[in-house]
């Protein structure tokens, strides 16, 4: 692991502010559970980034039925953020509110066997940027004490990750812990060869939208909005203060 990489991304998380259904799910993620108590797993190399195992990815979550890979991951245009730059540079108050719920999110993954299923082969732990921050922190202070690098696969560091979910809390808190005691990924030189191999591309397990698929998406869900809310309304009000893109983007599909 590159550990110039992890205070890269680690000040990069100070300093800034803080989808497509995906194909074979249950196969190519884990997700800690609060019913299964403390699990343990294993960061591993990953395949398609040796240098660093994690990824970063931005997803729309608010716009249609499933999340979207955001087309700013590949350096294309997206037509949701090119709306939602639009409607933030608005003097209205609600075209901002509405900028807000469909901007999108940025969300994390690391490649990761889970202890005690390391039949079920290297999976993708997706978490937040709290979680995020912690096992950077966590990295970056055992890269102090000569702990370079937790993935390594004769010497390495497990993670303990507990869900809890608290009294009055509508979500529940993810604790993470680094182990101090380095152990071998697997005792067997050719399970640790199959899950170094063995290993998807992330953005390669979600549907990738074209730009007109996800026009199409966010035209429907504003026609769903103008049911339901004034938002929409404001937004045709105000559609002569926006760009071309945004026009037509606007146009017919907002007339009854």
């Amino acid at each position: 692991m590159n550990i110039n990489e992890v205070k890269k991304r680690l000040n990069k998380l100070n300093s800034g502010p803080s989808s497509s259904g995906p194909s074979d799910y249950a196969q190519a993620f884990w997700k800690p559970r609060v019913d299964e108590g403390r699990s343990t797993v294993r960061i591993v190399p990953y395949k398609f980034n040796k240098d660093y195992p994690f990824s970063e990815l931005y997803f729309h979550f608010n716009v249609g039925k499933m999340r979207m890979l955001a087309l700013t991951n590949f350096g294309e245009s997206d037509p949701i953020v090119e709306v939602t730059n639009e409607l933030r540079r608005s003097s209205d108050a609600e075209m901002k509110e509405l900028a807000k719920k469909i901007s999108p999110r940025l969300r994390y993954f690391a490649p990761v066997i889970v202890r005690g299923e390391e039949d079920k082969g290297v999976r993708f732990w997706e978490f937040g940027k709290q979680v995020y921050t912690t096992l950077l922190k966590d990295i970056e202070l055992l890269a102090e004490d000569g702990v370079t690098d937790i993935t390594d696969v004769y010497a390495g560091n497990d993670i303990s990750v507990e869900m809890n979910q608290e009294s009055g809390k509508l979500y529940p808190t993810t604790t993470v812990r680094i182990k101090s005691k380095s152990t071998p990924l697997h005792d067997d030189s050719k399970m640790v060869e199959q899950y170094l191999e063995d290993q998807k591309e992330l953005v390669s397990i979600y549907k990738k939208y074209s730009f007109d698929e996800m026009k199409t998406v966010l035209q429907n869900h504003m026609t769903t909005l103008q049911g339901d809310t004034e938002e929409v309304a404001h937004v045709k009000k105000q559609s002569s203060s926006l760009d071309d893109s945004l026009d037509d983007l606007f146009d017919d599909d907002f007339d009854s």
